[in-house]
C-alpha cells in the first residue's frame, strides 16, 4: 500500500489530537482524547504523564479506525511546552509532571538567574517562571531526594518518544522552551546545567526538527496500533509548530494563538534577544520566533463567563452579542489582563489583573468587551516594541486557537493593532506543524519551508482594521500603556500583604 499519509500528534495541556494529513494538507482522519489536570496547591499545576501516553494511544487508535496503518509514512509530535516529568532509571515518574502554568518556582527565578547572569543571552528567555529550568531548581531546593533519584528530566516530546521508540530524544524546538538549551550552539548549556547540579546525560538527546529520531517499537505497536518500524520524526513545541502550520516563515506574517494563553510569534532569520519577547526556535530548524505571551488569553473569557456570569450553554453567544453593541473603549472601562501575572514585556510575577473606570452604569457586556480589548491593546503594545527594536514590520496576524472563531475578538484585535487578522482554514495548526515536520522526515519535501507552502490551509476570512476604530484605539492605547507602570508598586504592596 502507498504510504501517502503522515500523522501529527499534538499533545496539548488539555487533550491530545492525532491527525492524519495528506500531502496537500487535507485531513484524512483525526482523533482526540482529553488529559486531566490536578491542582495540589494554590497556583500549582500537575499531570500524570501516563495520561499523556494514554490520550496519545486513544487518539492514534481513533485515527487508525479511519485510515489504514499501512498508509502512514511517519509521525511527529507537537507538545505542550515548558512542562516536564522527572523519570527514574526505568523511565518511571518519580513524581507527577509539573506544568507550564505552575507558579511554585517564583523564588527560584531569582536564585538561578543570579547564578547564571547570561541566562537570557544563552536561552533567549528573560528570567521568568515559565521555563522548566526554574522548576528543576525548585526540585533541587525542595525535593532533593527526588531530584537525586531522577535519571531523566523529560519534556512531553521526550516522554512520548520514549513510550513509542524506547529512546530519550527531543527536538531542538522542544528542548529550547526548557530554558537550559543554548539556542546558538544547539546544545544543553554547560553553564546552566552546572548551576542546577546536572549533567547532559540526565537530559534527552537533541535532534534537528524534521529529522528521523526513532521507529515505533514492537511493544508500542501492540498498544497504539501503528506499524512497527514506522518512522518517528522530531517535531517541536506547540507554539512553534502552530507557526509552521500557518506558514509564518517571514517577518511580515505573525501567528496569533488565541488559546488558553495568548501567544504571538514573529519570525526572525537571526537569533535576537529582547525584553519585549522570548526567543523560541523554529520548527524549520532555521531562525527563530520572537514570541510574546500573555498567560491569560481565552482563559480570561472562560473565567468571566463561568465565575461572574454563571456559565451556561449559550453564555458566550450572549456575551459576544451584548459586547458587540458596546462602543470602542467599553464606555471608559479598561482591563489590565494580567490575571496570571505578566510575562512579556515586564516579566513581573507580582503583577495582577484589574478593571478600572467602572461606574454603576456599566454592565457585564462592558466588562467582557474590556477583557477582549485589554488583550488586544497588550498585543498592540508588544508588537510595536518588537518592530521598533528589530526594524521589522508585522503586516498581518494569522489567528489560530479556540478564540479565533470569535468574529468580535478578531475584529477588535485588528482594530487595536492596526493590522489585518486572518482566519485560516487550518484549525489544528499545531498538529499540522508536526505533520509538516513528519512530511520532511518522510522525504516528501526538501525542507520545512517548502512543505509549509504546499500543506498549509487557505485564508477563509480577513478582518481589516477600520480607520475610525483604529484611531479611537490609539487614544485608548495611550492610557492603557500607563496602567502597569502606575500600578506596579501597588502590586508589590498587595503581594506583601497576601504573603503575610
Amino acid at each position: 500500500m502507498q504510504k501517502n499519509l503522515i500523522i501529527g500528534i499534538d499533545s496539548s495541556t488539555t487533550a491530545t489530537k492525532a491527525i492524519a494529513w495528506r500531502k496537500d494538507g487535507s485531513i484524512a482522519g483525526e482523533g482526540r482524547s482529553a488529559i486531566g489536570l490536578s491542582r495540589p496547591a494554590n497556583n500549582w499545576y500537575e499531570q500524570d504523564p501516563e495520561d499523556w501516553w494514554r490520550s496519545t494511544v486513544d487518539a492514534i487508535r481513533q485515527v487508525l479506525q479511519q485510515v489504514p496503518r499501512e498508509s502512514v509514512a511517519a509521525v511527529a509530535i507537537s507538545n505542550q511546552r515548558e512542562t516536564f516529568v522527572p523519570l527514574d532509571e526505568r523511565g518511571e515518574p518519580v513524581r507527577p509532571a509539573i506544568l507550564w502554568l505552575d507558579q511554585r518556582c517564583a523564588e527560584e527565578v531569582e536564585w538561578l538567574s543570579e547564578r547564571v547572569p547570561r541566562i537570557h543571552e544563552i536561552t533567549g528567555k528573560p528570567p521568568d517562571m515559565a521555563p522548566v529550568a526554574y522548576r528543576i531548581a525548585w526540585m533541587l531546593r525542595n525535593e532533593e531526594t527526588l531530584f537525586r533519584r531522577t535519571r531523566m528530566f523529560a519534556d512531553v516530546h521526550t516522554y512520548l518518544v520514549w513510550k513509542l521508540a524506547e529512546r530519550f530524544v527531543t527536538s531542538w524546538a522542544s528542548a529550547d522552551p526548557m530554558g537550559m538549551f543554548d539556542m546558538q550552539r544547539k546544545q544543553w548549556s554547560p553553564e546552566i546545567l552546572s548551576a542546577l547540579c546536572l549533567t547532559a546525560d540526565r537530559l534527552p538527546e537533541l535532534a534537528r526538527p524534521g529529522s528521523v529520531i526513532g521507529e515505533v517499537s514492537e511493544s508500542a505497536s501492540k498498544i497504539c496500533g501503528l506499524l512497527p518500524g514506522t518512522p518517528i520524526v522530531a517535531g517541536g513545541g506547540d507554539g512553534q509548530a502552530a507557526g509552521l502550520g500557518v506558514n509564518t516563515v517571514t517577518a511580515e506574517r505573525a501567528y496569533l494563538n488565541l488559546g488558553t494563553a495568548l501567544v504571538s510569534g514573529t519570525y526572525s532569520p537571526e537569533f535576537r534577544v529582547g525584553r519585549a519577547w522570548r526567543t523560541m526556535g523554529s520548527c524549520t530548524g532555521e531562525g527563530c520566533y520572537l514570541e510574546t505571551s500573555l498567560r491569560t488569553g481565552a482563559f480570561l473569557m472562560d473565567w468571566f463567563a463561568k465565575e461572574l456570569c454563571g456559565g451556561g450553554n449559550d453564555i458566550f453567544q450572549s456575551l459576544e452579542a451584548e459586547a458587540s453593541q458596546v462602543p470602542v473603549g467599553s464606555d471608559g472601562v479598561l482591563a489590565l489582563p494580567y490575571w496570571g501575572a505578566v510575562m512579556t514585556p515586564y516579566w513581573d510575577p507580582k503583577a495582577r489583573g484589574c478593571f478600572t473606570g467602572i461606574t454603576a452604569s456599566h454592565r457585564r457586556a462592558h466588562l467582557y468587551r474590556a477583557l477582549l480589548e485589554g488583550t488586544a491593546l497588550e498585543q498592540a503594545l508588544v508588537t510595536r516594541m518588537i518592530e521598533e527594536e528589530t526594524s521589522t514590520e508585522v503586516r498581518e496576524f494569522v489567528a489560530i486557537g479556540g478564540g479565533a472563531s470569535s468574529d468580535l475578538w478578531c475584529q477588535i484585535m485588528a482594530d487595536a493593532t492596526g493590522r489585518k487578522v486572518l482566519r485560516s482554514s487550518t484549525l489544528e495548526a499545531s498538529s499540522l506543524g508536526a505533520g509538516i515536520c513528519a512530511a520532511v522526515g518522510a522525504g516528501w519535501f526538501a525542507n520545512a519551508a517548502r512543505a509549509a507552502a504546499e500543506m498549509t490551509g487557505r485564508i477563509v476570512r480577513e478582518f481589516a482594521p477600520g480607520p475610525e476604530n483604529a484611531r479611537k484605539y490609539k487614544e485608548v492605547q495611550a492610557v492603557y500603556r500607563e496602567l502597569y507602570p502606575n500600578l506596579k508598586e501597588i502590586f508589590v504592596a498587595l503581594d506583601g500583604i497576601n504573603a503575610r
